[in-house]
């Protein structure tokens, strides 16, 4: 009786570990397929957006909020005025070379007009333009965005009147800040600045064409005229900027306390490679493959600013292998090849995730101007995984870690939302959006009553004052927070407090590619 008991346990112990091994096995089994699965879907592309799809009300308020400031820093004889508390200012600009360089827009919160930033800022929103004309046009932003940038145009086309003749400033930095009026009531004299053969300054040149070509690409089907305009003015600069190569903060030293320049090579690639898109002709792209590669600093990420435009230049370039064609050229696959190695940089879960960012995840360069940096790099994110989904690209790797453009475009919304009011102060940098903002703004024309007429030293007691300015800087992007995340709301607070027009460039161009979806242009002249 026992023995027999002890061989039937023996049978239901082993059909019990055939079953185990049995289902060890299929589990191991099914864990390949789902791996496999899982593997075959991360290399399989995004389906491809169509024609611009909802909005996002939030971005809509923001990017109509954001294009205001551009309206508040126009200079010259305005037309339309929206802003209550602006009027005509600085109309005999350039009266001294007996040019008229009344247009343009004030840099900041003081009233200069100076030519590297304001170039940035019209290549810029020529960009957004170009890539996300559908977006902004479906939200009625976009002739407000033409507006802005020919406002900008126009002052330069008036500034080069001379192949080899740049105007890059208007006003006297010292002058002008001893003073703290409005710019309808400046009174002080506004010399001007040029960069010439005698006098080179590649980088502002360069950029001005820049400028110039990415210009004639927005204008090219509903001014043509214009675009031609453009179009040789940028030729032309290009031309002076290589021919004549030097650094404007060399030839003209005053300009290091401001706009210093840490290099030219950036803005020569980044306007070949505008002027290649407007024109197709060869030329400039043989620069981009040629002489320029000694700009090109392959293999290392680098931040997108006024001063830097390698990453720019390496975002645009990879246009050229998504659409153009150009996939087994080698030199501009090292283009591309950098421009992933930025996004990768960018990405939080990436390996070679940069540790430049605050606790909360906001990437952070420099105090001064903090968001300058998040803001530009959150619009290539966007701008590179459109590219990704447009052309069908599945992924990037980052040393054998893979990411789809899903994931970039992740980064790019944690950094817009932290701008927004996502962020330890829950305060919105962006001026006019939301229920909290800076109140304090560095701006002249923000801190005086538009019925006050101070004169350049009286007005510094509304600079003094503890009351918040009496008209709303509305879309100012303003500097933004320090690395612990903190914000002080007061007017001299400059190195946070000041807005720039760049930095509404670069917000305006993000908030336009988040507004909502669809797929990119393959060519800006088709």
């Amino acid at each position: 009786m026992g023995a027999k008991s002890d061989s039937k346990g023996c049978k239901w112990l082993s059909w019990f570990i055939v079953f185990v091994v049995l289902a060890i096995i299929a589990g191991a089994v099914a864990l390949v397929l789902i791996k496999k699965k899982q593997n075959e879907s991360d290399n399989e592309p995004a389906p491809v957006p169509g024609p611009p799809g909802p909005v996002t009300q939030k971005y809509s308020d923001a990017l109509k909020t954001a294009m205001q400031f551009f309206d508040i820093q126009k200079s010259g004889k305005l037309v339309d005025n929206k802003i209550s508390w602006r009027g005509d200012s600085a109309v005999k600009d350039g009266s001294d070379a007996k040019l008229d360089l009344s247009k343009g827009m004030y840099d900041a919160g003081d009233h200069m007009k100076f030519g590297l930033p304001m170039a940035f800022t019209a290549s810029v929103l020529s960009w957004s333009i170009l890539e996300y004309g559908d977006h902004l046009d479906k939200v009625d932003q976009l002739e407000e965005a033409q507006d802005s940038l020919k406002w900008i145009t126009d002052f330069l086309v008036n500034a080069h009147p001379k192949d080899n003749v740049l105007y890059i400033q208007v006003g006297d930095p010292k002058a002008d800040h001893e003073c703290w009026n409005r710019p309808e009531d400046m009174t002080e004299k506004r010399p001007l600045t040029q960069v010439n053969t005698s006098a080179p300054g590649t980088e502002v040149a360069a950029e001005t064409a820049a400028a110039m070509a990415s210009a004639s690409l927005v204008f090219k089907k509903s001014n043509p005229t214009y675009s031609d305009t453009l179009l040789k003015h940028a030729k032309q600069l290009f031309t002076f900027a290589n021919e004549n190569r030097g650094s404007y903060s060399e030839s003209i030293p005053d300009v290091q306390k401001f706009y210093n320049s840490t290099g030219y090579g950036d803005e020569l690639l980044w306007a070949a490679g505008w002027l290649y898109h407007a024109t197709g002709d060869k030329t400039y792209l043989d620069f981009v493959i040629g002489d320029g590669q000694e700009f090109a600093e392959f293999g290392k990420p680098s931040w997108f600013s006024w001063d830097n435009k390698l990453a720019g230049a390496q975002v645009l370039l990879s246009r050229l292998t998504f659409f153009g064609g150009n996939k087994d050229n080698s030199v501009l696959q090292k283009y591309k090849k950098t421009a992933e190695a930025v996004m990768c940089g960018l990405l939080p879960k990436s390996p070679t995730a940069t540790s430049s960012r605050t606790k909360n995840g906001m990437i952070f360069i420099s105090e001064w101007n903090a968001l300058q940096h998040p803001v530009a790099s959150a619009f290539l994110a966007v701008v590179y995984s459109d590219y990704m989904l447009s052309s069908r690209t599945a992924k990037i790797t980052c040393n054998g870690d893979s990411f789809k453009p899903a994931d970039i475009r992740k980064f790019a919304v944690s950094q817009v939302e932290y701008v927004l009011g996502n962020n330890p102060m829950k305060m919105s940098f962006l001026v006019g959006y939301g229920d909290k903002y800076p109140k304090y703004v560095h701006h002249r024309g923000a801190s005086i009553p538009a019925d006050a007429k101070p004169s350049c030293s009286d007005g510094f007691k509304y600079f003094k004052s503890s009351d918040p300015n009496p008209n709303v800087a509305t879309g100012a992007l303003v500097g933004g927070p320090f690395l612990n995340g903190t914000y002080n709301d007061v007017r001299d607070n400059a190195m946070q407090g000041e807005p720039t027009t760049y930095n509404s460039a670069l917000i305006v161009g993000l908030l336009s590619s988040l507004v909502t979806t669809s797929s990119v242009v393959e060519s800006f002249t088709s």
